[in-house]
């Protein structure tokens, strides 16, 4: 099963995506935990090197980091077979300057290699689950848009019916599944939404909705109603109202989900460890 963590930048998705891989991993379930770009937040959490190799966590749990070019060369190496072709073509002009004012081959070789195993296509990924730490909002959608915009330019060939295949795997919900982080806030909030309506006119899948950071206060507004006048009272109350007020808005899609409290004292690991036992219902 492929999971793709996605939602607005700052709400928290690498560390919901996180938790994820660590609960399918305590399930006996063989997990990779991938995020996606250059820049490697697992890193500094897991103090592990990701720049060149994957990092093996637990005897379930595995992480690495996967950018979009090493992807295209990766498979075109499988494709090829023969290691200075493949070298040949990237240190060529004009393919390097195809490949970097063509950010869609970029988007179409990291979705093609998540979607790998149920495909068939490429190297054997010997794992059950795939967690993928995916890219903020806008970025998202421009990730599973390449395949589409590349299956429509491109009609026959290979490139077309790997794109289609890409296509099918993603808008499958028995092999994919989508999840939409968000905050307490209203931006986020909006943004998610917007996001989880595309993913369901586009994708025809229904994305779990991961409203994070729920403040757990051991007064509700009723209570604090006594302390009226207060400055901390004040601002808790107008919090809480305001985050049952947007939960409200986002339980009013009928989309599955799942609230996570805010945590303060743990450390990145203690918080993805304690996170993880809110996701059973994910």
């Amino acid at each position: 099963m492929i999971h793709l963590v996605t939602g607005k930048g700052g709400v928290g998705k690498s560390t919901v995506a996180a938790s994820l891989a660590w609960r399918l991993a305590n399930q006996g379930r063989r997990t990779l935990l991938v995020e996606l770009g250059e820049r490697s937040y697992f890193r500094h959490v897991f103090q592990t090197d990701l720049q060149t190799h994957e990092a093996h966590l637990s005897s379930h749990l595995t992480v690495a980091r996967w950018e979009g070019e090493a992807c295209l060369r990766e498979y075109l190496r499988h494709l090829i077979k023969i290691e200075r072709a493949v070298k040949l073509f990237f240190d060529n002009k004009v393919m390097r300057a195809l490949i970097q004012a063509a950010p869609a081959l970029k988007e179409l070789a990291l979705l093609g290699k998540i979607t790998s195993g149920p495909r068939r296509i490429g190297p054997l990924l010997p794992y059950d689950e795939i967690v993928v730490d995916s890219y903020a909002t806008g970025h998202f959608r421009a990730l599973w848009r390449a395949p589409v915009g590349l299956a429509e330019a491109i009609p026959f060939g290979p490139m077309g019916e790997q794109s289609r295949s890409i296509i099918a795997t993603i808008k499958d919900p028995t092999l994919t599944k989508i999840y939409v982080v968000m905050i307490p806030e209203e931006l986020p909030v909006t943004e998610g939404l917007e996001l989880a309506r595309d993913i369901q006119s586009e994708l025809d899948q229904s994305p779990r909705l991961i409203f994070n950071r729920w403040l757990e206060s051991p007064l509700d507004v009723n209570a604090l109603a006594k302390f009226r006048g207060q400055e901390f009272a004040d601002y808790l109350a107008v919090l809480l109202t305001r985050q049952e007020a947007l939960l409200k808005q986002v339980q009013g899609r009928g989309l599955p989900v799942t609230v996570l409290p805010w945590l303060f004292d743990e450390s990145a690991p203690e918080k993805i460890r304690a996170l993880s036992a809110g996701l059973e219902d994910a």
